[in-house]
């Protein structure tokens, strides 16, 4: 038996010589005859007011530091006293939805305000397809379309900066020096979150219903684990009277769903079996789990300065050496946060949180409530779907078109993709392109 295991081991290695050669001329195709032309070069900004006029209004031509916002009118008590700077919207939004229940998403806690986040508010640089996106988070959230109207807050880069310079002031260095611009953008929506509370989602995310339904009675309904017979979600009221409580403080969804019995997960490139996404999550400020994730960032900060003590390399150097927006700030790194909290102070298994077994059901926990990979992951095709259902199906609250600005074409890494997938070797290559 071993050596017939070995036997097929070399011949995969072998096999995956012609699958190179191929790769490489495929690329090298590609790389002479792909089309090369800005597919928004040629609109104009009377195309842009046009199509987009939400988006030209509240953002483009807003005049506001830091970024862009609109609050609703009611939202603000003291009309002569509008917000000079994103920092005093944020503050004023924030207090406003705590006071209202009516401002907050349905069985939770969490408020309607809306966090995005790009370089700069000129969407004249933008391409058409992230446009559509952000301008349907505009029509739920100034026009109310299906639901109430929501405060939306765009923060450009100097905003997300002077957020975190009065934040979070001991940790500005290490934000500057020490991360990407994509790993700076991850760690801040978690801030953003901790801080002010709301709902984050990029710019590239598409919401299929409005936030303030995403959570119905049945997603925070009792569950139990089948292993551990362990229970969980809303309990009803003592007597039992309808529980008007709630529960929800922290809203997240799963971007993978696999066997943990199986390598499906490693070979499909993620670094859990049950992984969250962080295109979007949804919380109410101060939830302990973001705080587990700044401690987890602060543990790599420590991790480089030591490197850069016993290598005698500069901090940025070793920094950039080993970034990786996916496992040190990214879906890794909040699953990783999330999943040891949870099981840390209440007990759960993790992978107990899996749709596979039950048709993609929600699962509250403690006031954690974790969507099915349908919830923010919809629409996936037949090869790693994981039960993905389609964009139109109930469970669906946003779409991620997956623009991936800070991607680009690796050849080692689409070969390290190839490799894992097909002979299930390569598990250690780098998921980032240099």
């Amino acid at each position: 038996m071993l050596m017939l295991t070995s036997y097929i081991r070399m011949r995969s290695r072998r096999l995956l010589v012609p699958v190179i050669i191929s790769v490489i001329a495929c690329w090298s195709v590609w790389a002479v005859y792909a089309p090369r032309t800005d597919p928004t070069a040629s609109v104009g900004p009377s195309t842009y007011k046009s199509a987009f006029p939400l988006a030209w209004e509240h953002i483009h031509m807003f005049n506001g530091t830091g970024g862009a916002w609109y609050i609703p009118d009611d939202w603000i008590d003291d009309k002569r006293r509008q917000p000079t700077n994103i920092l005093e919207a944020a503050r004023l939004a924030s207090r406003a939805a705590e006071a209202d229940h009516l401002r907050q998403v349905d069985q939770s806690l969490i408020p309607l305000i809306v966090h995005q986040t790009w370089a700069v508010a000129q969407i004249d640089t933008w391409g058409t397809n992230v446009l559509s996106c952000v301008e349907k988070w505009l029509r739920y959230a100034v026009l109310g379309e299906y639901g109430s109207p929501m405060a939306y807050l765009f923060w450009d880069d100097d905003g997300m900066l002077a957020f975190v310079e009065e934040y979070e002031p001991d940790f500005v260095e290490p934000f500057i020096t020490l991360f990407t611009p994509v790993e700076r953008a991850d760690i801040f929506r978690i801030l953003v979150c901790k801080w002010f509370g709301g709902i984050y989602g990029d710019v590239d995310t598409e919401p299929l219903q409005h936030p303030a339904k995403w959570i119905r009675p049945l997603d925070v309904a009792p569950w139990t684990d089948p292993e551990t017979e362990a229970s969980w979600g809303q309990k009803p009221a003592d007597g039992g009277s309808k529980d008007v409580r709630r529960p929800v403080r922290l809203l997240v969804g799963l971007e993978a769903d696999t066997d943990p019995a199986l390598d499906t997960y490693w070979r499909m490139g993620y670094s859990y079996p049950v992984q969250l996404t962080q295109w979007a999550l949804a919380s109410a400020p101060q939830h302990p789990a973001l705080s587990r994730f700044m401690d987890d960032v602060q543990s790599e900060v420590d991790v480089i300065v030591n490197m850069t003590v016993h290598s005698g390399a500069g901090s940025t150097e070793i920094a950039q050496i080993h970034a990786d927006p996916l496992t040190r700030t990214g879906p890794a790194a909040i699953t990783a946060a999330v999943s040891r909290w949870l099981e840390e102070h209440v007990g759960l298994r993790w992978n107990a949180v899996t749709g596979l077994k039950d048709g993609g059901k929600s699962k509250l926990v403690a006031d954690v409530l974790v969507l099915p990979i349908t919830g923010f992951s919809p629409g996936r095709g037949q090869y790693g779907n994981m039960g993905s259902k389609p964009a139109s199906d109930p469970d669906a609250r946003l779409l991620h078109h997956a623009q991936g600005s800070w991607r680009h074409f690796d050849l080692k890494v689409e070969l390290g993709k190839l490799c894992r997938t097909m002979f299930g070797l390569c598990r250690d290559w780098s998921k980032v392109p240099s």
